[in-house]
């Protein structure tokens, strides 16, 4: 199946950047010795400067990509993020994942342990309400809730990755705190989509990051 449901994104005027993208800020010069805090504010605007045509070209090309691979993997119970800030939209790929009898989730903070996440049944008419960051997420509802360890795949937004496969997000620790047995376990598989222009050469890391195994953009997939 292929993709092609559009999506849209309001966003500044773009030149060309790096990686083949429109990035008003070409991540590659980008100083590896920046702290965390400036790669993220640095990146988040070189993703939050593509335009609304080259985003939704991203979306459609990333989202064919993640869909053959998840078929591969033969993926049936699939969670992922809702676009927010600029992020490489999941909307194609969701609406993709439908039509294909794919089940999807989508996470929430979790209402009593702070710092973590659930994950919940997604569908077109789940009653959605926005958290603390202005993040969408669905209602609580424990019938909707699925256990982590039962999901297949797990998509991760991220701010950044680098050649090696660690990844970067927002700062809050949700997701690695979700993925950190994934290995032991062997589920569920961790994978990141993002645009083609988060790549840097190289992250400053912490011991508690979870780096990832794929990660899908645009142009290309890589498996580390």
């Amino acid at each position: 199946m292929s993709i092609t449901s559009p999506v849209s994104n309001t966003s500044a005027p773009t030149v060309k950047g790096p990686h083949g993208t429109q990035c008003e800020i070409d991540t590659t010069t980008l100083n590896p010795s920046l702290s965390r805090a400036e790669l993220r504010k640095q990146i988040r605007l070189a993703r939050r400067s593509l335009s609304t045509e080259v985003q939704t070209e991203a979306s459609l090309a990333a989202g064919q990509r993640m869909l053959e691979k998840l078929s591969a993997l033969n993926a049936q119970h699939v969670a992922l993020y809702l676009t927010h800030d600029g992020e490489l939209a999941t909307a194609p790929l969701i609406e993709a994942l439908w039509q294909q009898g794919i089940h999807t989730y989508v996470p929430r903070l979790h209402p009593f342990n702070a710092g973590q996440l659930l994950f919940l049944h997604y569908h077109a008419d789940s009653p959605m309400l926005p958290n603390q960051f202005g993040i969408l997420e669905p209602k609580l509802d424990v019938r909707a809730v699925m256990p982590i360890e039962r999901l297949d795949v797990v998509i991760t937004p991220l701010v950044a990755f680098d050649i090696k496969g660690n990844r970067m997000g927002m700062g809050g620790g949700y997701y690695d705190r979700t993925l950190a047995n994934w290995h032991s376990k062997g589920k569920p598989l961790p994978m990141g989509y993002a645009h083609d222009c988060q790549q840097v050469t190289a992250l400053p890391c912490e011991h508690w990051d979870v780096p990832l195994p794929f990660i899908i953009t645009p142009s290309r997939e890589w498996e580390f």
